[in-house]
């Protein structure tokens, strides 16, 4: 060790020019390539409006809605399944792989400006040949032997590279990896953002089944009540056959009803048990209950088109790779220049082990190396067009993600606004149908009305009340799309 620290000056010495041209090479150093300033502006008129086009008038607050919006709805269970899906979805799992994958590239790239340092120990055994007879020009040989016993020699050093980044095609390649490594953050963050609203999607989807299916069979079982009292009538001859063959009709149109609610029900039970990393069935003991739908906030939190374009994750995903996109025309740029690289090496030779680090063993040798590739024949510049067509291609990606953004949230919103409407209107029909139903019930009883028209306001209130449960159930799920459309739902600590 001692040997090694004595030849430390020597070898710094040594790599003083080298070392020096780095450092002039490094403070003269350009990058090439178009700087990034930015994604172009979209729509500016939408997004420095204070409200979306197709905000309702009622229903919807002016503020900026939290993430977890999910929260708003108070159901344990809801809360639960989400819970799971972001910890158990193998779709968010690949994501997060995905992450991970481009965080790695990203540090290969942050390598690539660092020299390169190698250690090696060898110790070679050889022999040297004998000398072979030598034919004279007049026909005369003269020959000679030599050689002694095998040579052996001891050998350990360093090897050393360095490419100085003189025109900056190294920190364009890291640019553009730390841009893609930020469009796959924002990747994960948007799958998060679906995959909250299917779950809750699919979660009101199995609560308006359950429901409906409740529906359908206690008015199957009305229904069979009714029939089977009809049937003893005729049997008492106060009741005709023409009455009990209707009430047989209307049965068993009610019990069809039942047969594929309860498919959808399971159908709604794998689905959620598949979102949440399970097999299907696993969900059945717990959600097979049936449940009330979720209840609805007063008002849903809505914020601009600004926020939004700022918080939705694939907008982001999209700016990021426009970014990279554009780092990766310097990249390419940088090939038409010089390239420099250091080398050097030092180590220590010698015929024994014990007098390896001896300093009469010490040797060093340094090296810079340029390249400059003067005829690649339109290769380069054929790289760089390629890569000036990907950054417009991502140019017109970004443009495409804002303005589905803009239609998503507008859509969303014109779409709650008016389902809010119409649930009114639904609840008004429910409401007179039960009405009708009182009366109708007590007229046949006191022999006013025939069973005919009995029947009539029977299915009008069953059907009105699978309609306000349909409309209940579209309108939570409206709220659901607004949430995703705004880009809620995910978390800033993903990985």
């Amino acid at each position: 060790m001692t040997a090694i620290r004595s030849y430390q000056l020597t070898f710094r010495s040594a790599f003083a020019p080298f070392t020096a041209l780095a450092a002039a090479c490094a403070l003269a150093a350009c990058t090439v390539g178009p700087d990034y300033h930015g994604a172009p502006a979209v729509a500016p008129e939408a997004a420095g409006a204070a409200t979306f086009v197709r905000t309702p008038a009622q229903g919807v607050t002016p503020t900026r809605a939290p993430s977890q919006w999910w929260l708003a709805f108070n159901d344990p269970q809801l809360n639960a399944l989400i819970a799971a899906a972001f910890e158990h979805n193998p779709d968010l799992r690949a994501a997060q792989a995905r992450l991970r994958e481009s965080r790695a590239q990203l540090q290969t790239q942050r390598a690539a400006q660092m020299p390169k340092v190698s250690a090696t120990v060898a110790a070679p055994r050889m022999r040297e040949p004998s000398l072979s007879a030598f034919s004279q020009s007049d026909g005369s040989s003269s020959s000679s032997s030599g050689g002694g016993g095998p040579l052996q020699f001891y050998t350990a050093g360093f090897d050393a590279s360095w490419e100085i980044d003189l025109f900056g095609g190294t920190r364009r390649a890291v640019e553009a990896a730390s841009d893609e490594a930020d469009a796959v953050q924002a990747d994960l963050a948007d799958a998060q953002v679906s995959l909250a609203a299917e779950v809750a999607q699919a979660y009101i989807d199995l609560r308006d089944e359950q429901q409906r299916l409740l529906i359908a069979q206690r008015t199957a079982e009305l229904q069979q009540q009714s029939l089977t009292l009809t049937e003893q009538r005729r049997a008492g001859g106060t009741a005709a056959d023409v009455d009990v063959e209707r009430l047989t009709t209307q049965v068993e149109n009610t019990r069809s009803t039942i047969t594929p609610l309860a498919s959808q029900v399971e159908t709604s039970l794998d689905q959620l048990a598949v979102l949440t990393g399970k097999a299907p069935g696993a969900l059945d003991a717990e959600l097979a209950t049936p449940q009330a739908l979720p209840v609805l906030p007063a008002s849903v939190p809505v914020s601009d088109p600004a926020t939004m374009f700022a918080q939705r994750p694939d907008i982001r995903a999209a700016e990021r790779r426009l970014a990279s996109s554009n780092a990766q025309i310097g990249e390419h740029v940088a090939d038409f220049l010089p390239k420099l690289t250091l080398f050097g090496d030092l180590g220590f030779t010698a015929a024994d082990p014990g007098h390896l680090l001896r300093k009469n063993n010490f040797s060093w040798v340094g090296v810079p190396y340029l390249q400059w590739n003067l005829f690649d024949f339109g290769r380069t510049l054929g790289a760089v067009h390629g890569a000036e067509a990907s950054r417009d291609e991502a140019e017109a990606r970004y443009e495409k993600a804002v303005l589905a953004a803009l239609q998503d949230a507008n859509g969303a919103l014109s779409r709650y606004g008016y389902q809010r409407e119409h649930l009114v209107t639904l609840q008004k029909v429910q409401d007179s149908a039960q009405r009708s139903a009182v009366l109708m019930r007590q007229r046949y009883r006191a022999g006013t009305s025939t069973l005919v028209d009995l029947l009539d306001t029977q299915r009008a209130e069953f059907l009105a009340q699978q309609d306000v449960i349909s409309g209940q159930a579209e309108l939570l799920k409206d709220f659901i799309s607004i949430q995703k459309s705004l880009g809620l739902g995910w978390h800033s600590n993903a990985s």
